[in-house]
């Protein structure tokens, strides 16, 4: 099946031009699109130069990279896959993502960071707790349960956009995880090996504290909306 690769990236200009050759090394992908998310480094020359289709959204917000990434998709494309910029997500998982949905058993595949092996410092304990906390959380809901809310994650496109995402921030993970069990998506959760990223969210307490927000609310716009 023809698989795109979104990358959302916000001053990434160190890691993203491996994180492209990475997901080329795999020879999964037909394209990769790196979403500059307003970057004032040299983050979208990095990636051009590494080989990625680049787009931009000036507007800051992990959710709205997603969208610009999802409108600039070839027609072609039917299994989108997600990961971050910073270099911590290891694309030689994709193929376990990947080839579940290919072969026609599953519509949404998740990684779970604290199931697989991490580098000692990649995932804070506010990090590990809010994953498995949303897990429990969703499954008292639609008896699906997580582990993680890792951003590294394959959906097929046609799924994706019954899905109708809507959260243009930190929320965004979360928000296709809930919609993904709400609509009884088929749904597979992996484990994946973590490594320590540049990290502009959980690194400092004010964006683990914003993020943290933004999920919350999330969880609680999704949790009451009507089925």
């Amino acid at each position: 099946m023809n698989v795109s690769v979104i990358i959302p990236a916000l001053n990434e200009e160190e890691p993203i031009a491996n994180v492209v050759r990475e997901c080329l090394a795999t020879n999964i992908p037909s394209e990769i699109i790196v979403v500059d998310n307003g970057s004032d480094d040299r983050t979208a020359d990095r990636a051009r130069e590494a080989g990625a289709k680049v787009v931009g959204d000036p507007r800051h917000g992990y959710g709205r990279a997603c969208l610009a990434g999802i409108r600039a998709l070839s027609p072609a494309c039917e299994i989108i896959v997600f990961l971050d910029g910073d270099g911590s997500d290891c694309p030689e998982f994709m193929k376990q993502f990947v080839d579940p949905i290919a072969a026609g058993n599953y519509d949404f595949v998740i990684g779970s960071r604290t199931r697989g092996q991490r580098e000692p410092g990649s995932m804070n304990f506010q990090q590990i707790s809010a994953g498995r906390l949303a897990g429990w959380l969703i499954s008292i809901l639609y008896g699906v349960r997580y582990t993680d809310m890792c951003p590294f994650r394959a959906i097929k496109r046609d799924a994706l956009e019954k899905l109708s995402m809507k959260e243009e921030t930190y929320g965004w993970n979360l928000e296709m995880q809930m919609k993904a069990a709400r609509a009884h998506l088929r749904i597979l959760e992996v484990p994946v090996n973590h490594r320590c990223g540049v990290s502009k969210v959980s690194g400092t307490i004010r964006g683990t504290f914003v993020a943290g927000a933004r999920i919350i609310a999330t969880f609680v716009r999704i949790a009451l909306a009507k089925l």
